[in-house]
């Protein structure tokens, strides 16, 4: 029976420190024209829900759709060939906000220091500079570690939401 450890509260420090792991995630949606996904690199802003923060052009398909008045979404993130008996992932549940003014400058910051070879390119600097800045508040988290033991899962669900962890 695999391991699965049920949480309320501010994100256990196994979860975020998988967040903080990896860069890329896989961002789920649906829209009028049926289901999507797009790769996404982000970055993780610390505090007690853990949020991401992702540069995407809200002209896309999918800023159009989180630029809506339903910004929901679903994610993985897991690093690409790993063997199955180590195999470590995150999936999870939340919705997607455009930031600006103040909250994107601090969101920013943080992003920056995540990928400090940005800050330090002029080209990708000044695309980052005028690029749309998201963040996607978690609700749901369900990590995957099989190093212990197959099958081993730790959920966390924002308040008000806890009767939904064990999906």
């Amino acid at each position: 029976m695999p391991d699965r450890k049920s949480v309320a509260g501010p994100v256990p420090a196994a979860l975020y420190e998988s967040l903080a792991r990896h860069t890329t995630l896989t961002l789920a949606y649906c829209d009028e024209e049926g289901p999507g996904a797009c790769a996404v690199d982000y970055a993780t802003r610390p505090g007690p829900a853990a949020t991401l923060l992702f540069t995407s052009a809200a002209a896309t398909r999918h800023g159009r759709r989180l630029h809506s008045r339903d910004p929901r979404c679903a994610f993985t993130i897991q690093q690409d060939g790993q063997d199955w008996s180590r195999l470590t992932g995150v999936q999870g549940t939340g919705s997607c906000h455009l930031l600006t003014g103040p909250d994107r400058e601090q969101a920013l910051a943080v992003y920056e220091s995540a990928y400090p070879f940005v800050a330090a390119t002029p080209e990708l600097r000044t695309a980052l500079s005028g690029a749309d800045l998201w963040e996607l508040r978690p609700d749901w988290l369900r990590l995957i570690d099989n190093s212990r033991g197959f099958g081993h899962k730790q959920e966390w669900a924002a308040p008000g939401r806890a009767q939904d962890v064990g999906r």
